[in-house]
């Protein structure tokens, strides 16, 4: 069987992106061949991009977080009943290719009647959001919360989620996107032309009951004396080690130390940093997710749809900060034009 597969060759922008074709074995022990339908772009691959993703593998590597598509083949001590089924991955690295062995102990099924764009965008990105809303901050009703990067991919989902659990919600985006927000229902801040703690302070004095935050760096020390007793910091991204020059590692231990002394501060509030994981959780979380989508409870909020071989294109997409939603590269039949 063979697999076009796209390729980060080295450093740099999107342009150091490549296909090539390979020849796909069979599946090892424990393992199954997906032939992908979609595979999502994310803000990691931005990152490895610089090499400053943690655990990337070294250049030149496949990159890709997760993936739906339909199991083609099964190997040694799985389950027969597997082959033709629809299914979703989170694979980390690897995705962005037409055949991908993936361990049959990480698929999640995925229904027949969601597109495989929307379901790949409510993979990582909603169980992300999924996990964050109900099982680290616990958002309840009359809660207030605030989703830094609201019109992102995690961002739109996080916003949706928490006002589906009753919270109101104050979203950081460019001034471009607060249209965006406001259709999540969510109170816009420009992050870029306003003191972000200050501006939200004036929208909610009376304190936060959940920050989530994707940039980490100095600007989080800001947002920890929002959150009113009860409350919750989630730090979940590290967009400010982006440019960044040191060992890859250095930028997140000040996060890190920072995030875990606040964590052991006692004084009613909590702090945490959280990365998702493919646990036991993952399959149920993932269900969730897209039951309510398919309930009409959640948009996906897929901004562009491009075919594998338009990868560089898609990535400059995210690299270039324009995009209110998730990219993804999908099978051809389902790809649209969006530049």
């Amino acid at each position: 069987m063979r697999s076009t597969e796209v390729v980060m060759t080295g450093p740099g922008g999107p342009e150091v992106l490549a296909t090539r074709e390979r020849v796909v074995g069979e599946p090892g022990r424990g393992r199954v061949l997906v032939r992908t339908e979609a595979a999502g772009i994310a803000f990691a691959e931005v990152q490895m991009l610089r090499g400053r993703y943690l655990g990337q593998p070294r250049f030149p590597f496949v990159p890709g977080y997760d993936l739906v598509g339909r199991v083609v083949a099964v190997g040694a001590g799985v389950d027969g009943a597997l082959l033709g089924r629809r299914v979703a991955a989170m694979t980390r690295f690897g995705a962005w290719a037409e055949v991908v062995e993936v361990p049959a102990r990480r698929l999640a099924p995925v229904p027949e009647d969601v597109d495989a764009g929307d379901a790949v965008a409510l993979v990582t990105n909603g169980v992300t959001a999924w996990q964050m809303v109900h099982r680290v901050a616990r958002v309840q009703a009359g809660h207030t919360v605030l989703v830094q990067g609201a019109s992102g991919g995690v961002g739109t989902l996080l916003a949706q989620l928490a006002r589906s659990a009753g919270a109101r919600v104050i979203g950081t985006a460019s001034a471009g996107k607060h249209d965006v927000l406001r259709d999540l229902g969510a109170e816009p801040v420009d992050y870029r032309n306003a003191d972000v703690a200050s501006a939200v302070r004036r929208l909610a004095p009376s304190g936060l009951d959940a920050v989530f935050d994707h940039v980490g760096g100095p600007g989080l020390r800001s947002l920890w004396p929002l959150l009113r007793r009860g409350g919750t910091l989630v730090s979940y991204g590290s967009e400010s080690t982006l440019e960044d020059d040191s060992h890859p590692l250095l930028p997140y231990l000040p996060l890190a130390g920072r995030v875990l002394t606040w964590a052991l501060l006692p004084n009613g509030r909590r702090a945490r940093l959280y990365y998702v994981r493919p646990t036991a959780t993952f399959r149920s979380d993932l269900a969730e997710v897209i039951a309510l989508f398919r309930d009409g409870k959640l948009d996906a909020r897929v901004a562009h749809r491009l075919p594998l071989d338009r990868a560089a294109e898609a990535l400059g997409l995210l690299v270039g900060g324009g995009v209110a939603g998730k990219v993804v590269l999908q099978a051809r039949a389902g790809a649209d034009n969006a530049s």
